[in-house]
């Protein structure tokens, strides 16, 4: 199949990035007439599905394709904390709302004593946490964009003015300076903001959506013969298997665990569930919709993952090699560990 040209990518990127701009300026402006748009429990459960990220397209469907259900447990705990929700988020509304609470280091802190020493400590420790975290998505982001232009995100050498990923950060952080951190009253909802998450929750469940049904009734005869494709292949129902080892119960459990209280905890869905939140009672809608939002945009994950295995003719991934400048990318026999620099010495058939 041949990429797309750059130019094609690049300006759908741009078309994309300016709708969500003028998704966000007309409800500012709805906002400043009076008029809030976030206002509506729909928007405020669509506005949940910032959980979803790039990790989502990329980590959910990698995960699968090399161990089967065990990307399953990221969005199960979510599922199972909003069963809680009615009671937990509600009160975490309150109290936000009473205390005038804007971040997630104030709310714990406000149950505290108010210590700004444990305050700074939350503070860091979600410094620490989420910059690894924001380098992963944009690398997913920047790794997407060269899989579609079939180039790299950087160019050789490493030159830093050719780094894709510099600038989707720019992009991305003026949309943040735009419409989040330019108000000055700190208590103010960012209406703009919230809105663009909502509208582009609705476009990530429609492409996933779109490219699962493609991959399960155009790639194949549906979803009857993809696993019958699968159990003929025994190199990729042992994904399904997990190859005869025991279940990690455990593993499991922590995973479960660590996501529920990511739902809540994180950052972001601190502002979007609690800060952000006009209304307490929209979280008895939330409390079922945003599940039916993960399961929906989970339906498909499996097909694709095992889709793409079967489609590439990889059973189980190659090895990495110790070679730093290599790169997963896909090639005549499938997905292969490929040489993306000069300075690579492995032959490309690696």
């Amino acid at each position: 199949m041949t990429a797309p040209p750059t130019p094609v990518v690049i300006g759908a990127s741009f078309a994309y990035l300016l709708a969500l701009f003028a998704v966000a300026a007309w409800a500012d402006r709805r906002a400043a007439a009076g008029r809030s748009v976030i206002g509506n429990a729909w928007v405020y459960a669509l506005s949940m599905g910032v959980y979803c990220t790039a990790w989502t397209y990329f980590g959910s469907v990698g995960r699968a394709a090399a161990t089967g259900v065990w990307f399953l447990p990221i969005y199960l705990g979510p599922t199972l904390a909003m069963v809680l929700a009615w009671v937990v988020l509600r009160k975490m509304i309150r109290i936000a709302r009473t205390w005038r609470i804007t971040s997630i280091a104030d709310f714990i802190a406000s149950r505290y004593g108010k210590s700004p020493l444990l305050a700074g400590l939350v503070t860091l420790i979600a410094l620490v946490g989420v910059v690894p975290y924001v380098a992963l998505q944009l690398k997913a982001v920047a790794s997407g964009y060269a899989l579609m232009t079939g180039g790299a995100t950087v160019a050789a050498h490493g030159a830093w003015w050719s780094d894709t990923t510099l600038y989707i950060a720019l992009a991305l952080a003026g949309f943040t300076i735009a419409f989040g951190t330019r108000h000055l009253d700190t208590t103010e909802r960012h209406e703009g903001m919230v809105a663009a998450i909502a509208a582009e929750s609705v476009v990530k469940l429609l492409a996933f959506v779109a490219v699962g049904i493609f991959v399960t009734w155009g790639l194949f005869d549906g979803p009857a013969a993809l696993m019958q494709r699968v159990a003929d292949t025994p190199e990729v129902a042992r994904v399904l298997t997990g190859d005869g080892r025991p279940f990690a119960y455990d593993q499991w459990f922590a995973l479960l665990l660590l996501a529920m209280l990511s739902v809540i905890f994180l950052p972001r869905q601190f502002q979007v569930m609690v800060v952000e939140n006009v209304d307490e009672r929209h979280v008895r809608r939330a409390a079922w919709a945003f599940p039916a939002y993960l399961l929906a945009i989970n339906v498909f994950v499996l097909p694709i993952a095992l889709g793409g295995l079967l489609h590439f003719g990889s059973g189980a991934p190659t090895p990495r090699p110790s070679c730093s400048a290599c790169r997963w990318m896909p090639g005549p026999a499938g997905w292969r560990w490929w040489p993306s620099s000069a300075g690579c010495r492995r032959p490309p058939a690696w």
